[in-house]
């Protein structure tokens, strides 16, 4: 089939959550032998030199520019719009014009974040939408961690997203969501769409994140190292690092002297950056993650603003680590508890089982060497994908 292709950030490289999540489908529809046409924005300056690879994957594309900043302050038209400021954010005339051109050479379209639906309502073709997380739920969450006026403004986007989401599933043939609590949570939120609402779950590319390839370690050889990965100026992620070292660093250390807290990510933000120190490492961006996770004593995920599967967990998995995270990422995950993966919810919960593993490398390792099995077993991408195979045959 012919496919308009929709996604609100250049899907290449795969070095941040969504953009595995937007590669990865756009390397399987190339694979089931698709034609795709590829409409994105370029957020990251770094990213324009990635262009020429991904044109070459499509038969016809259009990359939107998008500075960060002016779209911030282009988002507030949506104020006076009484919209969601995301879809001033990602609005963008060129685009849209390609859109409608492109429209005429294809047979379906596909949507890789609510935002980018406003592009296609008014278009004739069928239309799949893969929304991710339930973008509304995490704003609406954001705003009570907020004083006024960002409370009052996460919670105004959490409203008004969710009433263009609902007209998006009204609109759409299926809508995905990466975690079946996320399905539940939207069809509870848009019941008039219940029936279409699936699961497209995430994967992971166990033969890239493979520990038995050679890697070598980052840390110092007396160092005891923990590792947390991510985009490290994604709000999540920066709350995370930042509760570790304030609730949970300090009687880690008393117990390991040798223990070393590495964060590895692109774009540290100010307030990350100012927790390096003697305890802490801050990376920024690295060739490859992969060392740090193959040498890391346990991986860390201490996310309290999750949604959804989270890639930093599924590819520690894959590396053989032992990973503790929040329950609400353990629960999104086909995993036994303890025996593949720990979940924690309190400071003091993830300080005793990072505590056990670390005095207990033994135990980790086994952990380690379950985990890896199970995402092998469970993960790959292209059975997470299959929903969306059934539905494309079936137009055919």
């Amino acid at each position: 089939m012919k496919i308009l292709f929709l996604v609100h950030r250049l899907p290449y490289p795969p070095n941040k959550g969504d953009k595995v999540r937007s590669y990865h489908l756009l390397q399987h529809l190339r694979e089931r032998g698709h034609e795709v046409h590829l409409g994105t924005f370029v957020d990251d300056p770094e990213d324009w030199q990635h262009v020429e690879t991904v044109k070459a994957w499509c038969q016809s594309s259009y990359f939107a520019g998008l500075r960060p900043s002016w779209a911030k302050l282009r988002s507030l038209v949506g104020l006076a719009r009484g919209e969601a400021l995301g879809l001033s954010y990602y609005r963008h005339a060129g685009l849209r014009q390609w859109v409608q051109r492109a429209a005429d050479e294809v047979d379906a379209v596909l949507v890789f974040s609510s935002t980018m639906a406003q592009y296609v309502l008014d278009l004739d073709l069928p239309l799949w939408v893969d929304f991710v997380d339930m973008d509304s739920a995490k704003w609406r969450d954001y705003a009570p961690r907020h004083s006024w006026p960002l409370s009052w403004l996460y919670a105004r986007e959490g409203r008004e997203l969710l009433r263009f989401e609902r007209s998006v599933a009204r609109r759409a043939r299926a809508s995905y969501f990466v975690t079946d609590a996320e399905c539940a949570l939207f069809q509870s939120a848009a019941p008039e769409a219940a029936e279409r609402v699936a699961t497209l779950c995430n994967g992971v590319d166990a033969t890239y994140f493979d520990p038995a390839g050679e890697y070598p370690s980052p840390f110092g050889a007396d160092e005891q190292a923990l590792v947390f990965t991510g985009a490290m100026d994604y709000w999540p992620n920066v709350d995370a690092v930042q509760w570790f070292v304030e609730a949970m660093l300090v009687p880690l250390r008393e117990r390991f002297p040798r223990l070393r807290f590495h964060i590895v990510g692109r774009s540290p933000t100010p307030a990350v950056q100012s927790l390096a120190g003697e305890a802490v490492s801050v990376t920024g961006t690295v060739p490859d993650v992969r060392p740090y996770l193959r040498h890391a004593a346990a991986v860390v995920a201490p996310l309290r603003l999750a949604r959804g599967i989270q890639n930093k967990v599924l590819e520690a998995m894959a590396m053989g680590q032992a990973v503790v995270a929040a329950q609400t990422c353990v629960a999104a995950i086909d995993a036994c508890p303890r025996q593949e993966l720990a979940g924690a919810e309190t400071a003091a919960e993830y300080v005793e089982q990072l505590s056990e593993w670390l005095t207990h490398p033994d135990r980790a390792r086994a952990v380690g060497s379950a985990a890896r099995q199970r995402v092998l077993a469970r993960y790959a991408w292209a059975a997470q994908l299959a929903p969306l195979d059934r539905d494309l045959e079936a137009l055919a």
